[in-house]
């Protein structure tokens, strides 16, 4: 499992609160000489506490809030290198010398990443997978299609159930539970600082969401998922 996880980089490097709110922009009016300054701080999102049923719903829901929070910054660097590396690969003349520089991104990523993407779990692997979605906008697998070849993208695709991975695996917070729960879980983590904000590439609405998965039970969520994957 940890050599499917660690192809996400190695073989494609390419790759609380007190009142709920939906966005607040504070700004600070500071009196100059009988002139008004107006300056605009960041934006500044409110959610009140998340309430659980139980203690072993909020047990169940910090366990996985720390599995999203270990993944989430692989999934950052992974949408960043893309950008980067489209850019360099745009500038290249032929597909001879974009080849041979994945290459050596390859080696890179290898050298740079291995011992710490070793060290995720399947739960962390899976999770990144489906944040590798959010991030760029396309699934992990359509990503080895366009950067390596369909061939390659059913190999590592068809290795990765053997540990029940699912490389095609998208990010769906509206229609999947576990899903929203990670979703809940970044614009908190957002909202507290442990987790710098970056916009998602599919189109989220993280309040209407909040709304429509009111009467979710995290704890009947997460464990439904350990059974299946146990």
């Amino acid at each position: 499992m940890k050599k499917i996880v660690l192809s996400l980089f190695i073989f494609f490097p390419v790759l609380l609160f007190a009142q709920e709110g939906r966005t607040i922009l504070p700004q600070d009016l500071y009196r100059v000489e009988n002139d008004s300054v107006t300056i605009d701080l960041d934006e500044v999102i409110v959610l009140k506490n998340r309430n659980f049923n139980d203690t072993k719903e909020k047990k169940y829901y910090y366990w996985y809030y720390k599995k999203v929070q270990k993944a989430y910054p692989y999934a950052v660097l992974a949408s960043d290198k893309i950008n980067e590396l489209n850019e360099e690969i745009a500038k290249l003349p032929n597909n001879r010398k974009r080849r041979k520089f994945i290459r050596k991104k390859q080696e890179f990523f290898e050298n740079e990443f291995a011992d710490e993407l070793k060290t995720l779990t399947r739960t962390e692997g899976r999770i990144l997978i489906k944040l590798i979605h959010r991030q760029t906008g396309v699934s992990f697998y359509d990503l080895i299609k366009d950067y390596r070849s369909d061939w390659k993208a059913f190999w590592y695709n068809s290795s990765a159930k053997f540990f029940k991975l699912n490389l095609k695996s998208e990010y769906h917070p509206e229609s999947d539970a576990l899903d929203f729960i990670i979703e809940d879980i970044l614009n908190r983590s957002f909202s507290n600082g442990s987790l710098e904000r970056r916009e998602a590439k599919i189109p989220i609405d993280y309040f209407q969401l909040n709304e429509n998965w009111a009467s979710l039970n995290f704890y009947d969520e997460i464990n439904a998922y350990i059974e299946k994957y146990k």
